[in-house]
């Protein structure tokens, strides 16, 4: 059976992880970018095109490319920014469309240090922590067309602290 990688089995560079996201067919065809993501993966930012492809019956861009544009960044950022103790999920999310969205849209991702310290703090007894990030999908003159609002699961990997005799 051939094992196929894992976006984090890759790893790599912040640039290297851009151009890979890109090229993802899932992004691609469906006309999302990610044209911003910092060397220590705490910043993104995703953009969504206008075209053919991207809009809906009414013309305005298609409310599941809205969702999809924001889709993975929140746990993506937090599983990199805290590590391999952790393990980080998507929990649940919701969209509210505000204005119809026309033209070229983005989205911002930021974690912060508090963001991280929060987390840290919140999960160190190794309880599951569920915690609501938003973020704002913007129109090129930068009114909010939709909110959106994704739950992350972050619980500390559980450590084992004494060794198993191997049976003889």
């Amino acid at each position: 059976m051939v094992k196929v990688p894992t976006w984090n089995s890759i790893g790599g560079s912040a640039a290297f992880t851009r151009r890979a996201m890109n090229m993802w067919p899932p992004f691609a065809f469906a006309g999302i970018r990610v044209t911003e993501l910092d060397d220590n993966f705490r910043h993104a930012r995703v953009e969504l095109a206008s075209s053919l492809l991207t809009r809906n019956y009414v013309g305005t861009q298609f409310g599941g490319s809205l969702s999809s544009m924001s889709d993975p960044f929140w746990m993506f950022l937090v599983m990199r920014s805290l590590g391999s103790d952790y393990i980080v999920w998507d929990q649940a999310a919701e969209i509210r469309f505000i204005r119809p969205g026309r033209g070229r849209l983005h989205v911002t991702f930021d974690v912060t240090d508090e963001l991280l310290d929060e987390l840290r703090e919140a999960a160190e007894g190794g309880e599951k922590v569920l915690r609501w990030l938003e973020s704002d999908i913007l129109d090129e003159s930068g009114e909010v067309v939709a909110q959106v609002r994704r739950q992350l699961y972050v619980r500390l990997k559980k450590r084992v602290t004494e060794a198993v005799p191997v049976p003889a």
